[in-house]
């Protein structure tokens, strides 16, 4: 049995944590990325699908293009931020699958079916990309996860080699600014969204 996480941990990756509008001027080094990676990789996904494709945004070009395709409010948030990262997904992930999912012949059941593809590669890049914001704030960093943004202007602009990966959504990385957050949004208790049937 797993042992429980302290409520300090708890509240580190949920409780306290935020999503950040603005960051500190401490950069993010690219070891950083990696062990985020190395922490979110073994989060769950249907049949090991694992269709989360992630472009690590941190030169000052790159930040630019991604930035002329997002909202007037989002574009500061991305060229300010030491990291902007695209969440994609892959509808071609069964090609990976022999690999992936090695003990049985699971591409054989997304051959030819475009449609399965594209809810699979959504629902677990989503799932990934919640992976991506838990082991972040795990290793000590803060993240802003948007919308408002072009996703075919996206696709355009950082997957037009890879046609087969499109965005999903975008989050901005690094050590938050305690100014830029805003007054805490309430969550509602188990009751109000919860049925036990």
């Amino acid at each position: 049995m797993t042992e429980k996480l302290s409520d300090a941990a708890l509240d580190t990756i949920f409780r306290t944590a935020r999503s950040y509008n603005g960051y500190t001027d401490q950069p993010v080094a690219d070891s950083d990325l990696h062990a985020i990676w190395d922490l979110m990789r073994w989060g769950p996904t249907s049949a090991n699908q694992m269709p989360a494709r992630l472009i690590w945004v941190v030169s000052d070009e790159a930040k630019q293009k991604l930035a002329d395709c997002t909202s007037a409010q989002n574009a500061p948030k991305i060229l300010k931020a030491p990291v902007s990262v695209i969440i994609g997904m892959d509808t071609e992930f069964h090609e990976y699958l022999p690999e992936l999912f090695p003990h049985t012949d699971a591409k054989a059941w997304f051959d030819g079916n475009a449609e399965l593809r594209a809810v699979s590669a959504m629902r677990n890049s989503t799932l990934q990309g919640a992976y991506f914001i838990i082991a972040a704030r795990a290793l000590g960093l803060d993240t802003g996860p948007m919308s408002g943004f072009d996703n075919g202007k996206v696709d355009a602009a950082f997957f037009s080699e890879t046609p087969s990966v499109r965005s999903n959504f975008i989050s901005t990385l690094g050590y938050g600014d305690p100014s830029s957050i805003y007054e805490r949004l309430p969550r509602p208790d188990f009751a109000k969204f919860n049925t036990i049937a």
